[in-house]
This record gives structure tokens, sequence and C-alpha cells, in this order.
């Protein structure tokens, strides 16, 4: 029987014997060591069939090494195991060649099964190409949710795939796919942003496919779409679930067809965009509803990502507090340090508006804290200033908070700019966010009966024909 070496390297003498031991357990052989300088004498005299390394090790960063190594033996699988658990790590090993990446605390038998897969893929172990360097990006997080969610964007970023993120607001899924562009061979070419809730529904065909000269009134010159400014690039379609069904109809032909057609143009063009979606929305029950084409749900799922709400990650939050620090101070609001009761408290609420709540709240209080140090009795009487709503003991909205709810809302969002003006047409952008869903509530409330529904509003049935109409709200399935 041919017995297998792992060349194992870890500065921890501790972690060296306990995984020798149940390395040899599973049937390997082991040599190991604490240092970057013996793996790489017994990478260069050909010994080992696999490596389990260490990131950080007292003589040589293996990030260093590992080039040498795939170019010496490029189908010796390395998997790399670190405590700096983040992103960055998981990208910096995938982009590097490494098998996989284990992020510190794992489980013995997660390694012995990666172990055996990678040995068992030895023909199918890429090499890529070293990447330049790059600055850190504002991914934060020491979870085990977050590393696996770390994990997902290294693999994905050696990928062209379609990818939909899906996640409540505020979970940060822009920034994910930021990434995915960002360290992908795309990343020389156009990243692009389109929100299809902040686009008038009627313009989103133009918007997103551009239009010709004429094509309708006001279309006084040619105009390129998002799709011909992202060409060559990613194009993410943020809040997917909120694109009209015509809308749905050209993307999908783009998916399958590589190309498209501007409005008002009768020449396809050839795209070459990689499309990454999200949407907070759970696009299976639109499809239920009518509103969303499951043959583009399928198109568009090839790779499916969630990120975790705050609250299945609380112990991020420190990490992420000393980072809203850093970058609220960057911006000119006053230097702040926090104590460890006021990370306690924090930890303690349920964040309904994720990571960006959080960042808000730390701007409001670096703004408003007199002291240097934010204080437990700051972070409570913050929370509580603000009417804080969160569902908590079964507690719902009311008819009584939902002002101080909606307010809190609000100041979280103006909060967000940081000082600088937010972007224009924002009494609109807030009015298509609550009137659609205040509109199919009166129908549910009404059982679709209009005429009550106006009553109920106080206004007249024609003025709620017209809302429906504009914000296209179909009567009968207003009613779920």
């Amino acid at each position: 029987m041919n017995v297998k070496t792992v060349l194992l390297v870890d500065d921890d003498s501790a972690i060296r014997t306990v995984l020798t031991q149940a390395l040899t357990r599973a049937g390997y052989s082991v040599r190991a060591t604490s240092t970057a300088t013996n793996l790489w004498r017994w990478v260069s005299d050909g010994q080992g069939d696999i490596v389990v390394t260490d990131v950080v090790l007292p003589d040589e960063n293996v990030f260093d090494v590992l080039p040498r190594i795939k170019k010496l033996r490029p189908n010796l699988p390395v998997i790399v195991m670190s405590a700096q658990n983040t992103i960055m790590t998981a990208i910096r090993s995938a982009e590097l060649g490494a098998y996989d990446y284990l992020p510190k605390p794992f489980d013995i038998n997660a390694l012995i099964q990666t172990v055996a897969r990678a040995l068992e893929q030895l023909k199918k172990s890429a090499t890529t190409k070293i990447p330049e360097k790059s600055e850190n990006l504002p991914i934060i997080g020491r979870s085990s949710a977050m590393q696996d969610i770390y994990r997902m964007i290294a693999r994905l970023t050696q990928t062209d795939l379609t990818v939909t993120i899906v996640g409540e607001s505020g979970t940060g899924k822009e920034l994910v796919a930021r990434a995915l562009h960002d360290y992908s061979k795309r990343k020389k070419g156009a990243f692009v942003a389109v929100n299809m809730a902040a686009i008038p529904r009627e313009l989103i065909e133009s918007e997103l496919f551009g239009h010709e000269k004429g094509s309708f009134t006001g279309a006084n010159s040619r105009m390129a779409g998002r799709f011909e400014q992202a060409e060559g690039g990613s194009l993410f379609l943020d809040e997917i679930g909120d694109m009209p069904l015509e809308a749905q109809t050209r993307l999908l032909r783009v998916l399958q067809e590589g190309e498209y057609t501007t409005v008002g143009g009768t020449s396809p063009i050839k795209t070459n965009v990689r499309i990454i979606a999200a949407t907070h929305r759970d696009l299976r029950r639109l499809i239920n509803q009518g509103l969303f084409r499951e043959d583009l749900y399928f198109r568009l799922n090839v790779v499916l990502l969630r990120l975790p709400p705050l609250r299945e990650r609380t112990e991020d939050i420190a990490d992420l507090v000393r980072f809203f620090l850093e970058g609220g101070a960057k911006l000119g609001l006053p230097h702040k340090d926090i104590s460890a009761e006021a990370i306690e408290r924090l930890k303690g609420h349920r964040w309904p508006g994720n990571v960006r709540e959080l960042e808000n709240l730390i701007k409001r209080l670096m703004a408003m804290e007199v002291n240097d140090v934010i204080s437990g009795a700051s972070v409570e009487r913050e929370l509580s200033d603000q009417g804080s709503v969160e569902a908590r003991d079964g507690d719902e909205v009311s008819p009584d908070n939902l002002p101080r709810y909606m307010e809190k809302y609000l100041m979280s969002y103006f909060a967000s700019f940081a000082g600088v003006l937010p972007p224009e047409g924002l009494y609109e952008r807030v009015l298509a966010e609550i009137e659609p869903a205040l509109l199919r509530a009166s129908l549910q409330a009404t059982n679709g009966n209009q005429l009550r529904a106006a009553d109920l509003l106080g206004i007249n049935r024609n003025t709620l024909r017209a809302k429906l109409k504009e914000r296209h709200i179909n009567v009968m399935r207003g009613i779920s």
C-alpha cells in the first residue's frame, strides 16, 4: 500500500502534536516542522504528497513560499490554516493556488476530509496567477459564518459563474459583489452597480440596455446602457426581485444568448459581462405570486451565496466597531474609543438593520459622545432615544411605535452619508419604498375592494387606482 506523506508546518508544538496524531491515525505518514525553511527543503527534495501549513511562521510567511512551491511542484496540494481569519487570508490562499483554506480553530475531522479530497484530485490542482498587491476589503468578521463566506468568495473569484447573493438589508451584499469582481480575472474591467428598486420601472430597460436616439419621447441622443458600460467586467443587479417582468424577459435572453438589443435598436449586440445579482426578498415567493420568472431564477441562481444577518454573528461586532471607529475618524468625526461594557451592550441588540445599522449607530455616537470613550450607558441611551423596536420577546411594530420606527430608519439612512448630501430624489425613493407596502396592505385588509381600501386610506377611488397603476400593483396579487 502506498502511504501518502503529509508535510505539516505550524510553529505551535501542541498543534503539531495533535495534528500529527490525527493524520497518523487516518493512515498518513507525517513530517512535521515549525519553519518555512524546512518545508521548502522538503518540497525541493521532492518529498511529501500534500502540504498542510500555517500562514505566519517564525522565519517566513507561507504566502511568500507558496508561489515558489506552485512553480516548482504545481500539482502539490497545499492546505492553508490560519488564525488570521479575514477575507484577505481566504482570497490570498485561493489566488496563490492553495487547494483550500481552513480558519483556526477547526474540526480535525474536517482537516482529514480535506486532505483526502485533495489527494483524490491531484490532477485537478489549480495554478493561479500571483495577484497584484491590493488593499484590504471592508468585509469584517472572524465568526464561523463569515469564514464560510470568505471561502466561497475565494472559490468564486476563480470562476466566471453567475452568482445570486441573498440576505437581509444591510448585510453587505454589494461589498461581497465588489469582492467577487475585484479579485477575479475581470478586475481590470468595470464594476457597474444598478439598484432595481431605485430606478423608475418605465426606465429600467433603457437603463440596462441603453436606447437609440428618437426611440421614445425625450431620447434626444443615443445612451449607452449599463451592460455596455460593464463590458468585459461585472454587472451587479441589486434588488433583482424589484425588476419588472418585461425587463426580466430581456435579461433572460442576455443570459441565454449572450446578446441584447438597445431600446429602439434592431441589431443584436454581443456582450461579455459577468452577472452578480442580489436581493433581500424571497424570490420563490415572488415566483408563486407571478412577479418573478422561474426560468430567470434558475439562470441567476447558478451559485447562491447567503449572507448571515448580524444577529447570527454577534462575535464579529467588536471587530466591526473598531473598523467603523477608524473609518469615522478618517471622515473627520471625533476620534473615539469604546468600552468593553459598550461592546457587550451592542452584542445584546438584535440589529434589524444589520451591519448598516451598526455603522450608522457608531457614527452617531462618535458625533454626539462628549467623552473620549463611548460607554455602555451612552450606547444604551442612544438605542433608547432612537426608539428601538427590534422584535424582542414577541414585541411587534404597532401604530403607537410606527412613527418612532420610521424616524429611526430615516435617521440611520441620513447618518450613513456622514455629512455628505444624499443623492437627489430622496423623497421619491423613500416614497417608492413605503407606498407600495401601504397600498398592498390596504387591499389585503379589504379583500381587494378598492372603494373600501380608498376609504381606509382617506383618498378617493380614482387616486387609489392611479397609485396602483403607478406602482405596478396588480389588485389580485395585492391580496395574497
